[in-house]
């Protein structure tokens, strides 16, 4: 089964208002084992709206398929020169195969910027690897609720973009 899956090719592509169901329902999944990380069954992420989501995806948004199936997301916002990556999600059974590194990568260069702003939680150890492989350093941190903290992260500096 996992060779069949391997062999499938994957696709990297622009997500749209229209892919919302697909985005919520992939973002649900991927976040359960967040929120069982924390206690915490209201993390943003479950909480939000299929209204939102669609919302979001009218901004930059990439997806990665397997077949037709959405096995990843990405979503960013740009403000005075400064990508504001959010909501890099991958299929829980699809993790580990660098679905979440390829979609940061693709959304650093689709963005063009050259400085870039993400967060996670800080007990989000697997997150955290990744960000730091891809060149992200701390930059601080923030309490949203009893015991869940969350760690910025930043890649790049506006002396990148001279």
């Amino acid at each position: 089964m996992d060779e069949q899956r391997h062999a499938e090719k994957l696709t990297l592509g622009e997500l749209r208002p229209q892919d919302a169901g697909e985005v919520l329902t992939l973002q649900r999944a991927a976040y359960v084992t967040e929120a069982q990380l924390y206690g915490d069954p209201f993390l943003p992420a479950l909480t939000q709206t299929l209204a939102e989501v669609e919302k979001d995806l009218r901004g930059p948004a990439l997806g990665v398929r397997v077949g037709s199936r959405l096995v990843g997301s990405v979503r960013w916002t740009i403000e005075d020169g400064v990508a504001y990556i959010g909501r890099l999600i991958v299929a829980p059974d699809m993790q580990g195969q660098g679905i979440g590194t390829w979609l940061l990568e693709a959304a650093e260069r689709a963005s063009g910027v050259s400085v870039f702003e993400l967060f996670t939680g800080d007990r989000s150890e697997a997150n955290i690897r990744l960000y730091s492989r891809s060149g992200y350093v701390p930059t601080g941190t923030k309490s949203l609720s009893e015991g869940v903290d969350i760690i910025y992260l930043r890649k790049g500096t506006s002396a990148q973009s001279l």
